[in-house]
């Protein structure tokens, strides 16, 4: 009601504005002619005379009515240089920030309603650059002052910021124009002060923040490199140290585009995800899934069996799956490619310099115009005391310890609910281990929504997994023998006996050791970098786990294109890393799959939307091969088919994603994927009968009601 009130108000002093003709009085005639008039009262009452003309100064600039240019040369004409100017530049400035004010009090809620998300990355701008840029306009008064006012308060700039901002920008214009007035009998047209040349020098100091931002970076570009020699010749365009996804990628496009790269891999080739992530993990989850299939072959009409095997067999046939995939990432492909391919220890010496400590025992200096760090990371082990007497595996060691055993370890603990836990519990639950899984949120796969995480608690301990939410891990002990890990819930403790542990409480960046702490480059959880990926050195980079927000193998990939082309062409061109759409699946079964934003993410950044949901069991596919749990979630701005997030629970959720992503990425609604043909039968349909959900419930009702009638009236 008080919005209301005010927009009446407003609508109120505009209407009385253009009714009782005031603009008349604003003319450059009318000021001539009622100058000695002004003089006179001026003379006459001076101080009341200046409040009178501020406060009108400051309602006209504040209901963004026309005539501040007017009352601008008035200032000149009435008060002169001096005065006339310390006037106008506050209460233009007052005015403004009233505006302002009013536009964010009147509008913010309703635009971030309906363009939140939008609005919320303007503001990730504003936030950094916001000043900087309003100074700009503010120089050039080519830009209508009031519709910045009004603009200004729809992002979250702070009004003091605004204000300050505002009352030095407009300060030389201002005095333009004031110093004009001085000058009043010799004016006939406003065009007179506002010739083509004094607009192109007002344009002209528009540029000067950008000059002055120039100045500023080469100052600290130039403090950066303080105390360093920079090589008159390299000899390398780009060292890249570390070979996994990001690491690959980005020396596969240096030689592509005939750089001499360099990339440095103490290790494996390969990384993380070939060796001990994503590649063993899925070939372990297709082994469990095959067995409990086995177990359940009479939903498919077959006789069910309990699977004998050996997990030996099965640890071996994980290693040759990655031996298999290795030749794509091996030293011999990428030194085909053209990339120079050592293995050893690289540590950066200088931010030209890297020196590499070879594994045939040499120690190699190369001198580098760029370099990308892609160490990627390691998995986090928490502080538990007694952990090191009891033992423990992780993500990453478990590969190579299991493979020793005969035996699948008969009591097994996962610590970690997030996806690397949720996919290592369900898999060697399904291959026999008696599972506990400890985790000390309320839920599991935290990320996710509510009804997400319960279908994977239910998926869980359908495949006999013992899942503990709200338990924490306080310490681990040997009792008899017996390894136990003691965990506390609603304030009591308990034991848990295992035989083996696996941590999988999340990932850690790979920072350590590589000369960062040496340089000075800036380091929290990950490296820190610009939105070209680039350090506080403008010619080292990070990508990958390393660099963070994302710990994907395919968002190091998509990190990778943006670090090294600015590393190689930032001179000409650089590009911004992009993570508007970055998808990502969680492979128990059934699988989870996320693009975008989810319904606890939409009301955490109040983002208004709509939920449409397609259930599996309602697919003919799904329930030709009994595979109906799940569902397709959409959300969508309130009325529009505009795809904000996509939630996929099921068979090949990851699979149908890539769809969404597709959609998405190039800003395709649901009535596109619903006018799009999708194979009879495929679990591929499940994509467009959710947009079909979205359209029947968008039906225009009011319409179909006259289709009705006609129908009727042509059957007579």
């Amino acid at each position: 009601m008080k919005k209301i009130l005010i927009l009446i108000l407003f609508a109120m002093a505009v209407a009385s504005f253009f009714y009782f003709d005031l603009g008349s009085q604003l003319t450059l005639a009318n000021l001539k002619e009622q100058q000695a008039a002004f003089d006179e009262q001026y003379r006459a009452a001076p101080f009341l005379i200046i409040a009178i003309f501020f406060l009108v100064y400051v309602v006209t600039t504040a209901a963004s009515l026309p005539g501040a240019l007017i009352l601008t040369l008035a200032a000149g004409a009435l008060f002169g240089v001096v005065v006339g100017t310390i006037i106008v530049s506050f209460a233009s400035s007052i005015g403004a920030t009233i505006a302002f004010l009013s536009s964010r009090y009147l509008f913010r809620d309703a635009v971030k309603t309906r363009f939140g998300d939008r609005l919320k990355a303007i503001d990730r701008g504003v936030e950094k650059d916001g000043p900087f840029y309003l100074l700009t306009l503010r120089l050039v008064p080519v830009f209508p002052f009031f519709l910045i006012n009004l603009l200004m308060g729809l992002t979250a700039i702070k009004a003091r910021t605004f204000y300050i901002v505002s009352q030095i920008g407009m300060l030389l214009g201002t005095l333009v124009y004031v110093n004009a007035g001085t000058q009043l009998a010799n004016i006939d047209e406003v065009s007179d002060i506002g010739s083509p040349g004094l607009l192109l020098s007002f344009a002209a100091l528009g540029v000067t923040p950008w000059i002055g931002k120039w100045i500023v970076a080469r100052i600290k570009r130039r403090k950066v490199y303080a105390g360093y020699s920079k090589p008159k010749k390299y000899d390398r365009n780009l060292v890249v140290i570390g070979a996994g996804a990001a690491g690959l990628v980005s020396s596969y496009i240096a030689a592509t585009v005939k750089a001499k790269v360099t990339l440095v891999e103490a290790g494996e080739m390969g990384g993380d995800c070939l060796n001990y992530g994503c590649v063993p993990s899925k070939a372990l989850i297709k082994s469990a899934k095959v067995a409990q299939q086995m177990r359940q072959a009479d939903a498919y009409g077959l006789q069910k069996t309990d699977p004998q095997y050996s997990f030996k067999a099965v640890m071996q046939r994980i290693h040759n799956v990655i031996a298999d995939i290795a030749p794509h990432d091996s030293v011999e492909r990428y030194t085909d490619l053209g990339v120079d391919v050592v293995k050893g220890y690289a540590k950066i010496i200088d931010p030209w310099t890297v020196e590499i400590k070879r594994n045939d025992g040499e120690t190699q200096r190369l001198t580098t115009r760029s370099i990308i760090v892609a160490t990627g990371g390691a998995p986090f082990v928490p502080p538990l005391p007694g952990l090191d007497a009891v033992g423990y595996v992780t993500s990453d060691t478990l590969w190579e310890e299991f493979a020793k055993l005969d035996d699948i370890p008969k009591r097994m603990i996962i610590l970690g609910g997030g996806p690397i836990g949720c996919e290592l519990s369900q898999a060697f639950a399904r291959l026999g281990a008696e599972v506990t899984q400890v985790e000390r949120e309320d839920r599991l796969l935290g990320r996710e929504d509510e009804d997400v995480s319960a279908l994977a608690q239910a998926a869980q301990e359908g495949s006999g997994v013992i899942v503990r939410t709200g338990h924490d891990a306080v310490r681990c002990e040997v009792v008899d023998g017996e390894k136990r890990l003691i965990v506390s819930a609603d304030g009591k403790e308990q034991a848990i006996a295992f035989d083996a542990l696996v941590i999988a409480v999340g990932r850690s960046a790979r920072l350590s050791g590589f000369g960062l702490e040496e340089l000075g480059i800036e380091t929290g959880r990950t490296i820190v970098t610009d939105d070209l990926l680039a350090t506080s050195y403008p010619n080292i980079f990070a990508a990958g786990d390393v660099a963070g927000p994302y710990q994907f193998t395919h968002v190091a990939s998509h990190q990778a294109w943006y670090a090294s082309v600015n590393a190689l062409f930032g001179k000409f061109k650089t590009f911004k890393a992009d993570y508007r759409v970055i998808p990502w699946t969680t492979f128990i079964d059934p699988e989870i799959a996320r693009v975008g934003l989810n319904e606890q993410e939409a009301k955490e950044q109040d983002i208004a939307h709509e939920v449409t949901t397609y259930q599996m069991h309602e697919l003919d596919r799904a329930i030709a091969e009994s595979a109906t749990q799940g569902f397709v979630k959409v959300l969508t701005p309130p009325g529009k088919d505009r795809i904000l997030g996509v939630t996929i629970v099921g068979d090949h959720a990851g699979e149908l994603l890539a769809e969404y992503v597709l959609a998405m990425k190039y800003k395709l609604g649901l009535n596109k994927i619903l006018g799009t043909i999708h194979t009879y039968p495929t679990m591929a349909e499940a994509n467009k009968y959710a947009a079909g959900e979205w359209k029947r419930a968008h039906a225009p009702e009011g319409l179909l009601r006259w289709v009705e009638r006609y129908h009727s009236w042509m059957r007579g």
